[in-house]
């Protein structure tokens, strides 16, 4: 993504605050689902509001630049404001994803029907449903802290998921920095999805 700035400015200037969307209304669908499902945590948090500033997270968007993978800041929440918190927390977390899915298939519609005939923006468009696209993926990576970890956590066994949340919680972070970084040129994780992003961005496109 940086290399973009050097190579082509006016693509950046367009993608980035696009790319700043998308991680702004990943994480508003999550405040937005917790309060719905009765938790006021992110509300006392200033966390329902699609201001960016609200959301964004500093090293979270510098690995975006570095890597085009990236978080936001991650909405808190209280289990025991929940009726189930497993599933309640399961759903919590798949509203992220959910809601940059969302995102990419109304760009497909404005994409796909021409709906803004000029060129350049219809480029940038396309890459800003992309970069949706790989935020929904990328968050459904199984481990934590990664919305994915949550989602795997309410599906196993109660003590399995126990064991799973220990060893997250220990080596979770290291495993998604060691995914992220690039070696040789592509990082693991790239390799990983991107058999998955590349299926859905053409039937969005």
């Amino acid at each position: 993504m940086l290399s973009l700035f050097f190579s082509n400015p006016l693509i950046f200037f367009i993608l980035f605050p696009g790319l700043l969307l998308a991680i702004t209304i990943h994480e508003f669908a999550h405040a937005w689902a917790a309060d719905q499902l009765g938790d006021p945590t992110p509300r006392a948090q200033n966390r329902l509001t699609l201001d960016p500033r609200a959301h964004l997270d500093l090293l979270g968007t510098i690995a975006i630049l570095l890597t085009r993978f990236g978080w936001g800041k991650p909405v808190q929440i209280d289990p025991y404001n929940l009726k189930d918190p497993v599933r309640d927390t399961a759903l919590i977390a798949l509203a992220g994803p959910t809601s940059n899915l969302i995102m990419a298939g109304i760009l497909s519609i404005i994409i796909n029907f021409a709906l803004l005939p000029w060129e350049l923006v219809n480029l940038a468009l396309v890459q800003i449903l992309i970069i949706n696209v790989m935020l929904a993926i990328f968050n459904l990576v199984p481990i934590h802290p990664l919305d994915g970890g949550k989602i795997l956590s309410a599906l196993l066994p109660k003590e399995t998921a126990y064991d799973y949340e220990q060893a997250m919680s220990r080596y979770g972070t290291m495993i998604i920095i060691f995914l992220i970084m690039p070696w040789n040129g592509v990082s693991p994780v790239s390799q990983l999805i991107s058999p998955v992003i590349n299926v859905i961005v053409r039937l969005l496109i």
